[in-house]
């Protein structure tokens, strides 16, 4: 048997099991298991150490993403750029490598919707994937990303951020992110009902809105977003689009079947309500 994980914590609302073995099923890799595994940073050396050659790889979530680098032999420049792995791949001569799959996920979710190039942004929230966030849009926005927090600390974070990753970036309170609803884009990133006071402020000619929840869904931003006729991508397009990249990655297959990847995921989350 083949193995592959995901691991975080918490991991229990997690849907890469589901989609993984979507995956695997449409592949025909029966001989293929993902599993999840509850783990923090303590416990994660341990781990990583007793790894044997059955295993293929991991997905990792929060609190991970940076503590696994230096565990690993080395790590894409995707993942250098944002210091965070969100993908490790063991290779068949021993080696454990570190990708970041949620900056191409978010650019292939774009995509898949026509989303190519903006000349301006928004990012709502300075957290764990405001900088992911901020790396995607260093691929597809030509002009500058306002980016709207709430703490001069988070502001310089993503000072810093832009300078390294060459994007030129506004920093805004939190306050006033309504003013930040008119880009071409706008990607939330922040915790449920964070963003639910700006509902009523969508403009009427909505752009994208790019809401990374995928539970609850819609939120209330996303509903107000949607009745606007604006295109809406959610949390469970990121999900979809990042773990297609690792599938393909752990697994040595050119093509992930996304279709089918994401049917599970709708289907999962459906039977959580």
């Amino acid at each position: 048997m083949i193995r592959a994980a995901v691991l975080g914590s918490p991991i229990e609302h997690s849907l890469s099991p589901v989609l993984h073995r979507a995956a695997y099923q449409e592949l025909g890799l029966d001989d293929w298991s993902y599993d999840r595994f509850e783990m923090d940073e303590d416990a994660l050396p341990r781990f990583i150490a007793g790894l044997g050659p059955e295993w293929a790889g991991l997905s990792l979530t929060m609190p991970l993403k940076r503590a696994v680098i230096p565990l690993l032999d080395g790590i894409s420049d995707t993942a250098a750029a944002v210091e965070a792995v969100n993908t490790v791949v063991l290779t068949g001569d021993g080696r454990r490598l570190g990708d970041n799959t949620d900056i191409p996920g978010i650019v292939s979710a774009l995509h898949e919707r026509g989303v190519d190039a903006v000349e301006r942004a928004t990012i709502l929230g300075a957290g764990a994937t405001a900088s992911s966030a901020l790396a995607a849009l260093a691929r597809v926005c030509s002009g500058e990303v306002t980016v709207y927090v709430r703490s001069k600390a988070r502001a310089d974070e993503m000072q810093e951020w832009g300078e390294r990753l060459d994007v030129a970036v506004r920093t805004a309170d939190w306050t006033d992110a309504a003013e930040g609803l008119d880009a071409p884009l706008v990607i939330a990133t922040t915790p449920a009902r964070a963003t639910d006071w700006l509902a009523e402020r969508v403009p009427a000619a909505a752009g994208t809105l790019f809401d990374v929840l995928y539970d609850p869904w819609p939120t209330a931003l996303a509903a107000a977003w949607s009745e606007r006729g604006g295109r809406l991508l959610g949390g469970l397009d990121l999900l979809v689009h990042q773990a297609v990249l690792q599938v393909e990655q752990m697994t040595g297959r050119h093509t992930a079947p996304l279709a089918a990847m994401r049917a599970a995921g709708e289907a999962a989350l459906r039977a959580r309500h």
